[in-house]
């Protein structure tokens, strides 16, 4: 099986990605955790892409989650290969509510989805992101492509109770 889980900061991929890894016995690749290096310096391009390509090419025959969006890192490779998209399209408060619930459980810590020395954190850029900057009108016609062109695999999850359904249906059927 192959997850591809897009969607907010905050809505829950990171989490969702842990339970399906652990459903279906195939890896995770966190993709923030490609994308950082220690104390939150951004690895270089060309790296995170072969990092990803690596491991796509790795888990093949196995399968794999990955949990991100990051066009730039074999995005169209890991939408036409997922056997399953899943969008996290929670509102940006609740996603607000549950990034500061993780700051405060994970505060000074370095999360299983994070890199090495990426210590959880909670900024005004941070807030000002997950509130505005990754709403906008680009990002979301990416998620709009998604559901336009896989519409025969892509789930789109708005809320915690679908998102309940969802991991309850995975679990009765494994």
């Amino acid at each position: 099986m192959k997850i591809a889980i897009v969607g907010y900061s905050g809505s829950g991929k990171s989490t969702l990605a842990q339970i399906l890894s652990e459903l279906y016995g195939v890896d995770a690749l966190y993709l923030d955790a490609v994308h950082f290096l220690p104390q939150w310096k951004e690895r270089p391009r060309e790296e995170e892409y072969e990092l990803v390509k690596k491991f796509l090419d790795t888990h093949e025959k196995e399968g794999w989650v990955v949990d991100g969006t990051y066009s730039r890192l074999e995005f169209q490779r890991r939408m036409e290969e997922a056997d399953e998209i899943v969008f996290l399209d929670l509102n940006r408060f609740t996603c607000l509510f549950r990034a500061l619930k993780r700051y405060k459980n994970n505060k000074g810590k370095t999360r299983v989805s994070m890199a090495e020395g990426c210590e959880e954190k909670m900024d005004f850029s941070f807030v000002w992101w997950i509130l505005w900057v990754s709403r906008q009108k680009k990002r979301r016609k990416k998620f709009e492509y998604l559901i336009k062109n896989y519409p025969q695999k892509i789930r789109v999850l708005k809320n915690q109770r679908q998102l309940d359904k969802y991991i309850k249906e995975k679990k009765t059927f494994i």
